[in-house]
C-alpha cells in the first residue's frame, strides 16, 4: 500500500503479549529467556523487550482475565538454530516446553510463559 510513493506499512514493529503481572512477566522474559528491556512505562504497566530481531515484544499488563487457547491464540515464533538444544535449555530453566515436532521444512515446539501465553521456537531446515 503506497501513498505518494511512501509505503504506508513498513513491517511489524512489536507484538503485544498481555500478562497478568508485569513484574513477574518482566523477570521471566529477562531471566529465563535472556532477553533485554528496551523501554518500560510503569504507569501503563508495559515493557518492550528486545528479541534480537527487528520485531520487539511488548508485555502489557491487563486487569482482564486471560483466556488462552493454544489452538486459537496468536503467538510469536522465535527463530533458533537448534530446536532440540533450545528445548533442553528451557526445560533446565524450569520452563514448560512441549516435544519437538519435525516435518520436511522445520523443527518446532511450543513453550509457555507464567500466564500460559503460547510461544513457539522454530528451526528451519536449510
Amino acid at each position: 500500500m503506497e501513498t505518494a510513493g511512501i509505503k504506508l506499512l513498513q513491517g511489524i514493529d512489536t507484538v503485544i503479549i498481555r500478562v497478568s503481572n508485569i513484574q513477574i512477566s518482566k523477570e521471566w522474559y529477562l531471566a529465563k529467556l535472556g532477553l533485554a528491556s528496551i523501554f518500560e512505562d510503569p504507569n501503563m504497566k508495559l515493557i518492550v523487550i528486545d528479541t534480537n530481531s527487528s520485531v520487539s515484544l511488548t508485555l502489557w499488563q491487563t486487569d482482564q482475565k486471560l483466556v488462552i487457547n493454544r489452538h486459537t491464540a496468536s503467538y510469536p515464533i522465535f527463530r533458533t538454530p537448534d530446536a532440540y538444544a533450545l528445548r533442553q535449555e528451557l526445560l533446565s530453566r524450569g520452563i514448560q516446553a512441549e516435544e519437538v515436532i519435525q516435518d520436511d521444512y522445520v523443527q518446532y515446539f511450543f513453550f509457555y510463559d507464567p500466564d500460559g501465553n503460547v510461544l513457539e521456537a522454530c528451526q528451519v531446515h536449510e
